[in-house]
């Protein structure tokens, strides 16, 4: 499987995740990303995102697909106390951010979504749509980087 092929199953995954009701898409995003990495952490790590989606709680700030995306980074370049900052973590998340907010105008959550009712199959389609643009997006940074690209299954 090449490249293309590989980012746009994991596109389909995080968005199939959402789509069906499994998780909302902070959850989908750092669930594929986990599986992606073959479970560094374990099925429990999905929690974590579980009080990101519609904007930190419903509160329609942060995109919830982005900060599951920012999670997801820290999977690989996040740290542990004691150790120092990695020094791709800060510009792979402010990337994240930029490529999102170019893509959609905001990573406001209210704002991505001003022109769909709360509770319509269109807005969902396009959270669906941003969630699984978040999670391929990730999934490119890594296999852009040598020593993670090596670790990655694409089966």
């Amino acid at each position: 499987m090449d490249n293309k092929e590989f980012l746009e199953k994991v596109r389909k995954t995080a968005e199939g995740y959402f789509d069906r009701g499994e998780f909302f898409c902070s959850e989908a995003v750092v669930k594929t990303i986990n599986d992606l990495l073959d479970k560094p952490y374990e099925e429990t790590v999905t929690k974590l995102a579980s009080g990101f989606p519609v904007g930190v709680g419903k509160s329609g700030c942060l995109c919830g697909a982005v900060s599951g995306g920012v999670m997801a980074l820290g999977m690989v370049y996040g740290r542990v106390h004691g150790d120092k900052m990695n020094e791709k973590m800060f510009p792979v998340a402010a990337s994240l951010h930029d490529h999102i907010k170019k893509l959609y105008g905001s990573t406001c959550c209210r704002v991505m979504t001003r022109n769909f009712e709360f509770a319509s199959p269109e807005r969902k389609c396009h959270c669906v749509k941003i969630t699984g643009e978040v999670a391929a997006f990730v999934a490119e940074k890594f296999l852009e980087d040598e020593q993670i690209s090596k670790t990655i299954k694409k089966d």
